[in-house]
């Protein structure tokens, strides 16, 4: 054929073949889109903190974040000691100690959980509804100060006979209290622990459901979290992965799955002195939930350790380094939440992350700068995994890992730029960084 000539294009299917498949098909597209949405690009915090609501007050955050800065003086005064404690290279080791002191100054606390569950304890009736009460007053007005915590809400009770009345009537008054208050911030975060059965997950959409009709709210606003600490919210009796389930029970208003490290480890047997995020049986459980969380839009968290960095400094150095090479591990994993349980965590997870978000930037922006250059390189990418580098980059400036100019410079790509790569949704939002 010559230059120039127009090649012939032979069909044989009519037109309404492929019309017949698309309408047969029209159900599942929709299927689809109902059940897997995608991420919904909004910022994902990268710890959850979690206090008794009998310890909870107006300086909680703030404490926290001056017990951090203390520990870090006290045992880690100097980039050059930190790096010595973790392992950090002498090029991360600058600026990821900057980085964690001004994070703990400015932002201390990304995700505050009011806990009313195992972290509370035992308490009559009446001093856990004065205690909810407090709890609304002291996040509405933290809010309206501008001292919250991006993130906050309450871990009620779990819905098994027991305590499900107590659950049911403490939501009742947080919420109540918000609304009462001025009405529900746009950071609330509820959640729900213990859950074995999807049945569960449908009565507490049933409450959400309740509460916004009682309070004139829009169908949907409120979601929660869904706490995976037992063996039948993994694997159900008939063999089914309940997680699964789960989140379609949800309706859509499920925001998250936390793993519970010591309830699902002792659920399945696992000996004390091996309860840890990094057991076979926790990655296990994990691995079923990120599966079954893959694009829907639910958000999965890791848990926590229970070694608390205390006491002098050789024992704060050892406790550090676990946690910091169990986040690390995570983070690699695609966890990119977790559980700090002390205010002497807050270094190492704002220096794992950093140091994770800082290592890959340059390698991420190259290879995204390539790929929207069609430059080509040594490694051939994929839109897959142009949404993976962009994910990565976006991350890193949510927690304050990177800086929007220094990822401008390096891919020549705005942020709106790397929400369109990293999905349509998010492009249409707006992320304020830290």
């Amino acid at each position: 054929m010559g230059q120039g000539q127009q090649e012939k294009v032979a069909t044989s299917l009519a037109d309404e073949v492929g019309e017949g498949i698309s309408a047969s098909l029209a159900p599942i597209d929709a299927e689809l889109a109902r059940r897997y949405p995608g991420d919904p690009g909004t910022r994902q915090p990268v710890h959850t903190v979690y206090v008794p609501a009998d310890a909870f007050d107006a300086g909680t955050v703030r404490s926290w974040g001056d017990q951090a800065l203390a520990a870090l003086d006290e045992h880690a005064p100097d980039a050059a000691s930190l790096a010595r404690a973790l392992g950090l290279s002498e090029a991360l080791a600058g600026p990821v100690y900057e980085r964690v002191r001004a994070k703990l100054e400015r932002e201390p606390v990304e995700d505050l959980r009011v806990d009313f569950e195992d972290g509370y304890g035992a308490h009559s009736d009446e001093e856990e509804d004065i205690a909810a009460a407090r709890a609304a007053r002291l996040v509405h007005e933290a809010y309206a100060h501008g001292t919250a915590a991006p993130y906050t809400g309450i871990r009620m009770k779990c819905l098994e006979a027991p305590v499900r009345d107590r659950a049911i009537r403490t939501l009742d008054i947080f919420l109540s209290g918000l609304m009462e208050a001025g009405g529900l911030p746009e950071g609330l975060v509820l959640t729900l622990p213990k859950v074995t059965y999807p049945e569960q997950v449908t009565a507490m959409v049933r409450l959400a459901e309740e509460f916004e009709k009682a309070r004139g709210l829009e169908h949907g606003r409120i979601g929660f979290e869904i706490q995976i600490e037992t063996s039948q919210s993994i694997l159900a009796a008939d063999g089914t992965a309940t997680v699964a389930r789960m989140i379609g029970a949800a309706d859509g208003r499920a925001t998250g799955l936390h793993y519970g490290t010591f309830d699902y480890s002792a659920c399945v047997g696992v000996s004390a002195a091996y309860q840890s995020s990094d057991h076979p049986a926790a990655d296990h459980a994990k691995a079923v939930m990120q599966v079954a969380a893959a694009g829907t839009g639910v958000r999965v968290s890791d848990g926590s350790t229970n070694v608390l960095p205390v006491g002098p400094t050789s024992q704060v150095h050892e406790a550090w380094r676990l946690h910091y090479g169990l986040t690390r591990r995570a983070l690699a994993r695609a966890y990119y939440q977790g559980w700090d349980m002390h205010p002497g965590h807050l270094p190492t997870r704002y220096a794992a992350v950093y140091a994770f978000y800082r290592e890959g930037l340059e390698p991420a922006a190259a290879r995204l700068a390539a790929y929207v250059a069609k430059s080509g390189g040594d490694v051939m990418d994929e839109p897959a995994t142009a949404k993976a580098l962009s994910g990565h980059l976006l991350r890193g400036l949510d927690c304050g890992a990177l800086d929007a100019d220094e990822v401008t410079t390096l891919t020549g790509l705005t942020r709106a730029d790397l929400e369109g790569f990293a999905t349509p949704r998010r492009a249409a939002l707006t992320v304020a960084a830290p």
